[in-house]
């Protein structure tokens, strides 16, 4: 495990002292599709913060197995262009929610990773498809590791 967190870390560092400065929107908002324990749908938001940082805030629901769940994930994300309207990001953030299944409620925490690609159309779409780790901590919702992979589309203000 401590070998794990060892290498995330050094993937981290490594990528924020590589980034050069990068535009990205001020803000953008939409939606987030994706397949985590269910299908899901997450309303989505991204904040610039300096030329290649920004967060990013999902408030989704997700559905599956008799089990209904609900969450709020935040992320801080490094963006690094690729070519042209291409870029590429990475983030790390946490979140909260709450889950119903037919014999117990409850609510749980995670921890998160990002890592994905994003289009910069030149009408204000940016279209991104990523894949998210997350790390529950809640034996009744989610203990272990989930790969949510989702497309987002999100309008840019």
């Amino acid at each position: 495990m401590n070998n794990i967190r060892n290498i995330i870390l050094g993937t981290f560092l490594l990528v924020a002292s590589s980034l050069t400065a990068q535009k990205i929107a001020k803000n953008t908002i939409g939606l987030r599709l994706g397949d985590n324990d269910g299908f899901g749908g997450e309303i989505s938001y991204q904040r610039y913060l300096s030329e290649n940082n920004r967060l990013e805030f999902d408030l989704g629901l997700r559905n599956s197995n008799n089990i209904e769940a609900f969450k709020l994930v935040g992320l801080y994300q490094w963006v690094q262009p690729i070519d042209n309207n291409f870029n590429w990001y990475v983030g790390a953030g946490g979140g909260l929610g709450s889950f119903s299944t037919p014999n117990s409620d409850g609510v749980f925490a995670l921890i998160a990773g990002d890592l994905g690609i994003e289009y910069n159309f030149k009408i204000p779409l940016l279209i991104s498809l990523d894949i998210r780790p997350e790390l529950g901590f809640n034996d009744n919702y989610s203990d272990d590791l989930d790969l949510d992979i989702a497309l987002g589309l999100r309008y840019q203000f």
